[in-house]
């Protein structure tokens, strides 16, 4: 969908990753191509050499080996060009003893107007936006956030997890997972389909393999 101005809206949970070619702080790369068979989380910020910003670029970069524990890379990216961007990445490793080792893509605003990131009332600062792409190059997760507002990190990463586990183990994830306040740890066993299946749901729990608070919501621990 296009705005009058021709911008394009944000693409959809479920979508493919749009196909494109992007210049970054370690060279050319194609998208989703390059992270062909692993997950990986793009995020967008307002500009570089910004408050905010740079307090998020140090959190992502110090959890950035939890990311890659799950098979998940990073990549930022904002309208700034590639020199600004390795300045910065400069100003952060002088002045705050972290490396940025993720790639930050260059935007001339392609990139942005294709994924739905430039607001319309603030000019052309790339929102905060986080989308968080499967192995197989589907967009799973979308995040949306203010300029005013900086990310939560371990959310992020709480998340990539749980979309992980909820498709190995054709499962669902209760809120706040793995720390639910009435399951713990446990994952939610799919709603039963029928009236047999919803009695069978039921006949689980009597053997412990299920524990639930009625037929319609049952859970286990993995």
């Amino acid at each position: 969908m296009e705005d009058e101005k021709g911008n394009k809206g944000m693409p959809l949970l479920g979508d493919d990753f749009p196909e494109m070619t992007v210049e970054t702080t370690q060279g050319v790369m194609e998208l989703p191509k390059d992270f062909s068979g692993k997950w990986f989380v793009l995020f967008s910020h307002p500009a570089d050499f910004t408050p905010v910003c740079t307090t998020e670029f140090y959190a992502f970069q110090t959890r950035y080996d939890k990311f890659r524990a799950l098979n998940c890379e990073l990549i930022g990216m904002s309208v700034d060009q590639v020199f600004a961007h390795l300045k910065w990445e400069e100003w952060i490793k002088e002045n705050l003893d972290v490396e940025i080792e993720f790639p930050i893509i260059a935007d001339t605003g392609a990139v942005a107007n294709k994924l739905g990131l430039i607001h319309p009332g603030k000019g052309t600062n790339t929102v905060r936006a986080v989308f968080v792409v499967d192995d197989k190059g589907k967009i799973r997760i979308i995040l949306y956030y203010p300029q005013e507002l900086g990310r939560n990190m371990d959310e992020i990463l709480r998340v990539v997890e749980a979309m992980q586990t909820a498709d190995k183990n054709s499962v669902a994830m209760p809120a706040n997972w793995p720390d639910n306040e009435l399951v713990d740890d446990h994952v939610i066993v799919p709603p039963a389909k029928d009236k047999k299946s919803a009695q069978e749901r039921l006949e689980k729990a009597k053997t412990g393999e299920f524990a639930c608070y009625d037929w319609w919501l049952c859970h286990k621990k993995l």
